[in-house]
C-alpha cells in the first residue's frame, strides 16, 4: 500500500500508521489494566498536544534548517537563555527580549555557515556551549530566582474555548512555516538551496541569505518555546531546552524531511512530533523504566527509518 505513495507522502502516511498503532496498543493496555482508555478522552489528547507544543515549535524551526541540509544543535540554550533572560527582565518586555535573543542566534549561527563556512553541526554546538557558559555567567551557578510573567502563564497554561492557549501559538507558527515554505519565495529558495547549493547560488538565489533566514527561523522558534515553557513550569531553569533536541531533529525526519535537504513537507514534522509525544505518553503509563524507554523510544524512530528509508536517496 505504501509503495503506491510519492516519496513525499510516503513517510508521512508510514509516521500516521505508527500514531494509530501506539493509539491502538495504549488504549489495549490501559483497558486490561484499570478498566480506562485515557488516550481516547478528549481532554487527555488536548493535555498532550499542550506539552508537546514546545517540541512542536522547536521542530518547526529545526525543519527550516534540515531542509537546507544543516542542524541546528544550539537550540537547547537558545530555547534556556531566552527563558531565563526574559524571566529575568519580565514585564512587558520579556517577549521581545526572548524573540532579541533568538533573532541574535540566529543571526550569529547564519554567519557561522553561510559566511565563514563552518560545518552548521560544529558552529552550533559551539554557540550551544557559549550560551551555556553566559547562562551560567549571568545566575552564578545558581539556580534563577526569576518567576514567569503572567503572559507566560497566559500563553502556557490558560484555555480558550476549552482549548490550551499553547496549541494555538504552536498552530500559529504552524501555519507561518507553512505559509513560508509553500507560498513564498524565500520558500522555494530554501528547497532550491537544499537540494543544491551551488547550482542554486548560479541560478540567482542568494544563498547566504537564505541560511541566514532560516537559523533565524530555528532561533525565534526556539525561542518561543522557551517563553512558553518558562510559563508552563513557572520559571525558567538552566538546561531545560536539554529534552528538545533529538526530539526535535527526530520528528522532522520521521515526518519524511530528507537529512541532506532539498525535500520535506511541514505535515510530516507536524506527524512526527504527535507520534513522539505519543510513545512518550504511552511508555509513561505503562510505567516503564527510563532506560526501557529509551530502548523502545530509539527502536521505534530505527525501526520507521528502515521501513521507508532505504528506497530514500542517501547521496546527492
Amino acid at each position: 500500500m505504501f509503495n503506491r505513495l510519492s516519496p513525499e507522502n510516503k513517510p508521512i502516511a508510514i509516521a500516521a500508521a505508527f500514531v494509530v498503532v501506539i493509539l491502538l496498543v495504549g488504549t489495549v493496555y490501559t483497558l486490561a489494566t484499570s478498566g480506562t482508555a485515557p488516550l481516547l478522552s478528549p481532554v487527555y489528547l488536548l493535555q498532550q498536544l499542550q506539552t508537546g507544543s514546545f517540541l512542536g515549535i522547536c521542530a518547526a524551526g529545526m525543519m527550516m534548517v534540515i531542509l537546507l541540509g544543516h542542524i541546528d544543535l544550539s537550540i537547547p540554550w537558545t530555547l534556556a537563555a531566552a527563558a531565563m533572560t526574559a524571566s529575568a527582565i519580565g514585564g512587558d518586555m520579556a517577549l521581545p527580549v526572548a524573540l532579541g535573543v533568538g533573532l541574535t542566534v540566529g543571526l550569529v549561527n547564519g554567519f557561522g555557515v553561510a559566511f565563514l563556512r563552518i560545518p552548521s553541526m560544529i558552529f552550533t554546538l559551539g554557540v550551544d556551549t557559549v550560551l551555556r557558559g553566559l547562562m551560567v555567567a549571568q545566575t552564578g551557578g545558581f539556580a534563577p530566582q526569576d518567576r514567569a510573567t503572567p503572559l507566560m502563564l497566559f500563553l502556557a497554561k490558560d484555555k480558550v474555548l476549552g482549548i490550551p492557549v499553547a496549541i494555538f501559538v504552536w498552530a500559529a507558527v504552524s501555519i507561518v512555516i507553512s505559509v513560508i515554505l509553500t507560498r513564498t519565495g524565500f520558500g522555494k529558495s530554501v528547497y532550491a538551496t537544499g537540494s543544491r547549493e551551488g547550482a542554486a547560488y548560479l541560478s540567482g538565489i542568494r544563498t547566504r541569505a537564505i541560511i541566514i533566514g532560516a537559523f533565524v527561523i530555528s532561533g525565534m522558534c526556539a525561542a518561543i518555546a522557551g517563553f512558553l515553557l518558562t510559563g508552563y513550569s513557572a520559571k525558567a531553569y538552566q538546561g531545560m531546552g536539554n529534552a528538545f533536541l533529538l526530539p526535535a531533529i527526530a520528528a522532522v525526519v520521521l515526518g519524511g524531511t530528507h537529512i541532506l535537504g532539498g525535500r520535506g513537507r511541514y505535515v510530516g514534522t507536524l506527524v512526527g512530533v504527535i507520534l513522539i509525544v505519543l510513545l512518550n505518553s504511552v511508555l509513561s503509563i505503562m510505567q516503564m523504566a527510563e532506560a526501557g524507554r529509551q530502548i523502545i523510544y530509539g527502536t521505534v524512530i530505527i525501526g520507521m527509518l528502515l521501513v521507508y528509508g532505504r528506497n530514500t536517496r542517501i547521496i546527492s
